[in-house]
This record gives structure tokens, C-alpha cells and sequence, in this order.
């Protein structure tokens, strides 16, 4: 087959235009096309009053290889690639050599376990949280009472913090084995959409997040994989060899047991401070890594369909309009939009008491009334947090309580019409954009919360951003704080056989090491790992 791309029709095509599309890109008469099938769908938007649909397709013809060596030079005609994903290694049937452990549930652990457990491997799973339906309840304690369980919530728990979000399913990420249609594959069969495999954009929404990780969770456990839940690692045992080489040995859990393990996934995502802390505390190699701090902010969908898509706001194919903006402000800083959730609401986002975080999600649907996004500026270790590699969770930490104390104490989020924020005056309404953070949302102002350049780096930007998307700067958008938990504030740094620079058998995976930042890019990250694992295990190719 050959896969065409770029091809473009315009938003209202008939169905059957796209055929006769195909053929005149392809120079080819219907008959001599025997078969096609979109592999992507998306749109192009620049220009509101002629939005284009964007398909790529996969075409088989009568003469391909004709049709091939007469359009060499077209960049967007090329052999379908192959996208089947093999597996590097198998264990024999009767494998009872040593199971590979994995701490953290989330999309990196997730599917490394669904990996290893395909291969034959039995991991072990190691999870502080709980099962994802229990660990739902205990989230929506917080978000509706205002009670924080510190390891049952958005961070912590089966299917990590990509569960509450809007459960976006693409990334920049550099793939040349495809693996990130393994992942999407793997989804799908969990119970996840099929058009997930087709869309520019995919994403799943938080409901059906949920069912997927408890499929996952059953095709791992019929594979002979195990879940440990409620059950945190409280310490590493490390033996250290007469020539210093450092080689895992086993873990200490939190249920006093002691768990013997010589290959360790370590994918406990970007928020487990307290096992960065006892990771740096025994040795394993740890360094300070670059993240972003800011706010949500919020604004009628409708506002933003209309900014992006102008008359055809609202079309069915279209849905839910999204954006992404970046600015560089004049005290150096870039100021960018993170996570943007179309139709989504902005979520308590903790883990820790007396500290408020937000973060963003969505449904499937996406049919909340507001558009959130995070609105955050770059933090740089050298600059703003110079005293070592845990220095950028003490500079987290540091907002997220200015903001639990701004917000009044009750987990309530600080506040801020943007209107007041670019006057530089508290305030002490809302307008006509009404919140969707619960349990509450506390008027006030967010420079109590925020360092002083990144206030004055957003100031500039908000203006700039309202010049590209009409109504991004109204007075009444909400702005709640603050987002910390953009990205790990440490990587655990690895070499080439994905093991730790200092530790043989440790391989520090996902979002929480330093490797991934989104549910794609960890799960992709989390399939990388196990594989070079699992050939650690067994070296023979599969």
C-alpha cells in the first residue's frame, strides 16, 4: 500500500469525495484504486473562513509500484510503513526466573507491565495508591468536600495523574518503531474509542481513562502479573560491590515487607516527592531538571470556537476547539500555554497537605461550558533554584503554600479576574466567567502566590495572546492558582541501557524520572524500558 498525506478537502466535503480526491492526487483512475483506509484525520484551520479537513490514507492500487516510481519525488506519497509491533524478547513457557518489579501505576508503569507480562516476564506491580474506582471516590473527597487523602488522589493511585486530565494521546516524541501505536492499540482494546487510532489530536476523557486502566489491569493479572496496592516502597536495599558498582538489591515497603528485586522499573511519576527524597538520600544519581510554574486559566468554550474556527464554531467535526500560544517576555522568560482542555474543568490538583495545586481535564465529551489551560512560565534550575537537585520540589512547595493560604486555608483555590491581575489589584468579584475549580475559588490576588517574574512575564504575554485569539485577554477571564506540576522537578539520569548512571537494576522511567511528559510519551517511554529490561533478562531475540 501506499500512504498518502496532506490531502485536503474542504470542511463540508461529501463522503465520497475523498475517493475521488485520492485518484487525482494520485493520478490514477477509480478502478486502479482496489482499497483505502484514513489513518489520520484532522484540520486546518488558519484561515476561518476556508477550513480544510486533512486526511492521511492509506491506498491500495492495481500497480503500486508504477504509481510509486512516477511520484518518487512527492513527499507525501510513500510505502505504508510498517507499524506491527513485535516483541524483542519471549520468556519459555515455564519461566521461572526473577520478576521484574514496577513502582507506579500510572501510563509508564502500565504499560511496561503490560509488556513484560506479554512477554512472559510475571512483573510485579508496586502501587501507593489505590485501585483506580476507590482512589475516584477519594479524589472526589477533595474536590467535593474539601478532605485530602495525601495517597489516594490526582497524583497517586492506579492510573496515575493522566487519569484526571484530559487524556490527550500525542506527542512530539521522536517514534521510528511506532511504539506509540502500540499504546494506542493497546487502548483501544481496553475499551478505549477506535478513532483514537485515526485522529490528528486523539484523546479519551477521564471516564472512560478509568475503564481502560482496570482492562489493562485484568489482561495484566491473567498474564501472571501482580498489583500491590496501598503500598508504598519506603526504601531501596542497594549492595555496594568491593569495587563500588551499585546493584539493586531488593525493597522495603511500606507494609514492612521486604520485596528481593535486581530489575526495577521506577515510574512513579512527577510527584512522589518523598521517594525522590530517599532515592537522593541513598545515592542513586539525581539532578535538578527545568519545569514550569503559572496558572489555569479559563474561558468559555464558545469563546474559544469562535476565536479559532469563526463562522463554523460549533460544526460537528470540528468539536471542541483547542489552542496553543507561546511568547517570549522581555525579562527573558517564555511564558506558553500547557494542557489545554477544551470543554474541561480545572481540578485541586494536591497531594500534600496544606498546599493547593490546579491542574486541567475533560471528559470524552468535552461539553463543560469553559476551556481551561495551563498559562505557565519556564523555571530554570540554575537560576531559580540553585541549591541542588531537591531544591526544586522546596520551590514548589513554596507556592503551593503561599497559594493554600491565599486561597483561605480550605483548599480553596486563589483566584483572579484578568482584568484585576493586569491592574495589579486583587479582587474581590468574579465576573461573568464563572470557575469550574471546586471546592471553591477564593478572589484575590495571585501575586501572593507566584514569583514576581513570572507575574510580570504573564502580564506582557496575556495582551500578546489576545492579539492572536480574540477574547483570550477579556477583563472577566478567571485565573486560578497555581500550577507547579507541569513536569518532574529531577531526572534520574540513565544511560543507554536505560539503567540508572549509578545503580544496575534500577531504571528510572516516565514523567517521574525525567523522560516523558504527557500519558503517550510515558506509556511509549514506559514500552522502551521494559524492552531493554526484559533483554537483560533474556538476551535472545524474539
Amino acid at each position: 500500500m501506499l500512504r498518502l498525506t496532506d490531502l485536503k478537502l474542504p470542511l463540508d466535503h461529501p463522503k465520497e469525495a475523498l475517493a475521488g480526491a485520492i485518484c487525482a492526487r494520485l493520478g490514477v483512475s477509480a478502478d486502479e484504486v482496489t482499497g483505502f483506509n484514513i489513518v489520520r484525520r484532522g484540520n486546518d484551520a488558519r484561515k476561518k473562513s476556508a477550513i480544510q479537513m486533512v486526511y492521511a490514507v492509506d491506498v491500495a492500487l492495481t500497480d503500486e509500484a508504477a504509481v510509486f516510481a512516477r511520484l518518487a519525488d512527492d513527499p507525501h506519497v510513500r510505502p505504508t510503513p510498517d507499524t506491527a509491533y513485535r516483541f524483542v524478547t519471549k520468556a519459555p513457557a515455564d519461566y521461572n526466573g526473577p520478576r521484574p518489579v514496577v513502582i507506579g501505576a500510572g501510563p509508564c508503569g502500565l504499560l511496561a507491565a503490560l509488556v513484560l507480562a506479554q512477554m512472559g516476564f510475571r512483573p510485579i506491580i508496586i502501587e501507593r495508591g489505590k485501585a483506580v474506582r476507590e482512589r475516584t471516590k477519594d479524589t472526589w473527597g477533595l474536590w467535593r468536600r474539601g478532605v485530602l487523602d495525601p495517597e489516594s488522589n490526582v497524583q497517586f493511585g492506579e492510573g496515575g495523574a493522566g487519569t484526571f486530565s484530559d487524556g490527550k494521546l500525542y506527542s512530539r516524541i521522536k517514534d521510528p518503531r511506532h511504539l506509540g501505536r502500540k499504546v494506542l492499540t493497546e487502548f483501544v482494546k481496553a475499551g478505549a474509542p477506535a478513532e483514537i487510532l485515526t485522529e490528528a489530536h486523539p484523546h479519551i476523557g477521564t471516564f472512560r481513562l478509568v475503564t481502560m486502566v482496570m482492562s489493562i489491569r485484568e489482561t495484566i493479572e491473567a498474564l501472571g502479573g501482580e498489583y500491590r496496592f496501598q503500598t508504598r516502597v519506603d526504601d531501596v536495599d542497594i549492595a555496594v560491590d568491593a569495587d563500588g558498582t551499585r546493584k539493586m538489591r531488593g525493597l522495603k515497603l511500606s507494609t514492612g515487607e521486604y520485596l528481593a528485586a535486581e530489575q526495577v522499573i521506577l515510574a512513579v511519576g512527577h510527584s512522589a516527592r518523598d521517594t525522590f527524597q530517599m532515592l537522593y538520600d541513598r545515592g542513586v544519581y539525581v539532578e535538578a531538571k527545568p519545569f514550569a510554574v503559572g496558572v489555569r486559566i479559563e474561558h468559555p468554550q464558545s469563546w474559544i470556537d469562535k476565536a479559532r474556527y469563526g463562522a463554523s464554531a460549533g460544526h460537528p467535526d470540528l468539536g471542541a476547539a483547542a489552542y496553543s500560544l507561546s511568547h517570549k517576555a522581555s525579562n527573558g522568560r517564555t511564558v506558553y500555554s500547557f494542557c489545554m482542555c477544551p470543554g474541561g474543568t480545572v481540578v485541586a490538583a494536591t497531594s500534600e497537605e496544606g498546599r493547593v495545586v490546579t491542574n486541567g481535564m475533560s471528559q470524552y465529551s468535552r461539553a463543560e461550558r469553559n476551556a481551561n489551560s495551563g498559562l505557565v512560565v519556564d523555571i530554570d534550575p540554575m537560576r531559580d533554584y540553585p541549591g541542588g537537585p531537591m531544591a526544586g520540589i522546596a520551590f514548589q512547595r513554596h507556592w503551593e503554600s503561599l497559594a493554600y493560604v491565599a486561597g483561605g486555608s480550605t483548599y480553596a483555590a486563589p483566584g483572579q479576574r484578568l482584568g484585576d491581575f493586569l491592574a495589579g489589584r486583587a479582587s474581590t468579584a468574579l465576573g461573568s466567567v464563572i470557575p469550574s475549580y471546586r471546592p471553591n475559588v477564593h478572589p484575590t490576588d495571585l501575586k501572593q502566590c507566584l514569583p514576581d517574574f513570572v507575574v510580570d512575564a504573564i502580564r506582557e504575554a496575556l495582551p500578546v495572546f489576545g492579539r492572536q485569539l480574540p477574547g483570550y485577554d477579556h477583563p472577566d477571564v478567571v485565573l486560578t492558582g497555581v500550577e507547579t506540576r507541569t513536569s518532574s522537578p529531577v531526572r534520574f539520569t540513565r544511560g543507554k541501557d536505560c539503567q540508572s548512571l549509578n545503580t544496575i537494576g534500577l531504571y528510572p522511567a516516565g514523567e517521574g524520572a525525567g523522560y516523558a511528559g504527557g500519558i503517550l510519551s510515558a506509556a511509549v517511554d514506559g514500552i522502551r524500558v521494559a524492552e531493554t529490561l526484559a533483554l537483560e533478562i533474556m538476551p535472545q531475540q524474539g
